[in-house]
């Protein structure tokens, strides 16, 4: 059964008006295979499997599916069918329970004469989340109560089931943890040996080559390689990948290269023995020209931590002070010169029916008033240079942004606090779901605004990306700090996941 094809895409093309996805592709999974996806943003490596899932159609081409045409309608009609995708966004629905989420489509598995037992689906529910070593997710609870790992975690949960014979995971681990990221690993392999198919769509190299068995890159809509398991061994694989995405060689300057901690005396930002929820008496003093770094597991604190900075978290005592004031609230903290960029950027960081230009713009609009009036000029003049300098990829300003890749959504979230020109920024998981281009120019802009006396507070899951740009680096576990590390060509993920876990 394993090296069956599963299903065969050929002749896929994809226009969203002017902006062409797909072009011609052609794609084949087989069972047992692990087929890993990468690209730039906007290289059409989501379209693919979401036209394949019953996401969108097609605007032209063909697909077989167990050897028959394929034409799904819905991912509902899909999933029913066996393709299940896992997106990178939040995908669950708000204000009812975690048993609703998992069965939402299914209800009338648990009807008798047109009612629900919600008993009966409560109980299935529970024996899926334990099937998945979630057991800690309850299915009575609302949905809304657990964080964007756990509601992840529950999509996963959702998804997968006895007669799945593809999954398709988009960028899902940009949103897990360590202990989140190896249960899918072990879902997906777990799939793979049953002769199921799965494609592995993420930026992590990383995580690409250790997790997959094929390797299909794309770039600009056209699939311009594939590569083995064994060409993946190969000691130039990561170099013939990057150049496979890029079209061109991509300099080894990643991280910083220096290892300079000082910054400014002046204090940027000061958390004043702060409480708050499972924060108890927190302190931290950032200074102009300085990053630091808040490292952790999913559940730790960090957050939390980035948000208060905000004006997002309510404290109980203690202050947030900006300039010696007190931080009060979003609003306030714009005004004081405070750029904050959220990890769940669809629900806290931008509007996703309006345009990128009013994105960008927004922070901005009392700094580009004159009398009462915003020139139209003034604004696209903005977003334009924002577009050009972080490569949106977008027909023009005026493009909604809930038509964007994932990358290029959080490109604009980032466009916001540069445009605005704000003296702090706090950083969750800046870097999440953008590919290493991208990536290599975000990381020169934040060592170009440290050299500019900006001040950053970096919150991330990314143990490399902390170790590689943040001057200080606080580790905080079960929302207390357990270790504060300096900037160090000696420091390794060794020395820090032993004060994670």
């Amino acid at each position: 059964m394993s090296g069956e094809t599963i299903i065969e895409i050929r002749h896929m093309h994809k226009a969203f008006g002017p902006t062409i996805a797909l072009k011609d592709v052609d794609f084949t999974l087989h069972r047992g295979e692990i087929r890993g996806l990468i690209g730039e943003n906007g290289s059409g490596k989501s379209t693919i499997m979401s036209i394949a899932s019953g996401m969108q159609k097609a605007t032209s081409g063909e697909m077989t599916y167990l050897g028959r045409p394929w034409h799904p309608n819905t991912m509902v009609e899909a999933q029913d069918a066996g393709i299940s995708m896992i997106l990178q966004e939040a995908n669950t629905i708000p204000g009812v329970t975690v048993a609703e989420n998992i069965f939402a489509g299914h209800e009338t598995e648990f009807s008798k004469l047109g009612i629900i037992s919600m008993g009966k689906m409560y109980k299935a529910a529970d024996q899926v989340l334990d099937k998945f070593g979630i057991g800690h997710i309850k299915a009575r609870d609302s949905i809304d109560h657990y964080t964007f790992e756990d509601r992840k975690l529950i999509e996963i949960a959702r998804c997968v089931t006895d007669d799945t014979q593809i999954l398709v995971v988009d960028e899902t681990t940009t949103a897990l943890s360590l202990e989140g990221r190896e249960i899918l690993y072990k879902l997906v392999h777990k799939l793979a040996d049953e002769g199921k198919g799965v494609v592995f769509i993420s930026h992590d190299m990383d995580e690409i080559l250790e997790q997959c068995t094929d390797l299909t890159v794309l770039r600009d809509g056209d699939i311009v390689g594939t590569l083995t398991r064994e060409e993946m061994d190969a000691p130039d694989a990561v170099q013939r990948i990057r150049y496979l995405m890029v079209g061109r060689e991509i300099g080894e300057k990643y991280y910083r290269e220096d290892y300079d901690p000082s910054c400014q005396d002046e204090v940027a930002l000061e958390y004043d023995h702060v409480t708050f929820g499972g924060i108890k008496d927190f302190s931290l003093k950032l200074h102009k020209g300085e990053i630091v770094g808040l490292g952790g597991l999913s559940g730790c604190g960090m957050h939390e931590i980035g948000r208060a900075a905000y004006g997002l978290e309510k404290l109980e005592s203690g202050r947030v002070l900006r300039g010696g004031k007190p931080v009060t609230g979003p609003l306030n903290a714009i005004q004081s010169g405070i750029g904050y960029i959220s990890k769940n950027r669809d629900t806290e960081a931008l509007i996703l029916e309006a345009a990128i230009q009013e994105n960008i713009v927004l922070p901005s609009l009392t700094a580009l008033s004159r009398h009462g009036y915003i020139s139209p000029r003034d604004e696209k003049k903005m977003a334009d240079k924002e577009i050009d300098s972080f490569r949106i990829k977008c027909n023009n300003g005026g493009q909604w942004v809930n038509t964007l890749s994932g990358g290029n959504k959080q490109k604009v979230s980032f466009g916001k606090w540069t445009a605005k020109g704000s003296e702090v920024i706090i950083m969750d998981c800046p870097t999440r779901g953008v590919d290493i281009g991208v990536k290599q120019a975000m990381y020169a802009l934040i060592e170009q605004m440290k050299k500019d006396g900006k001040a950053i507070l970096m919150v991330s899951e990314e143990l490399a990306e902390l170790i590689g740009m943040v001057d200080r680096l606080i580790i905080m576990k079960d929302f207390e700090v357990t270790k504060e590390f300096t900037r160090s060509p000696d420091l390794k993920q060794t020395d820090i996941i032993e004060y994670m876990i």
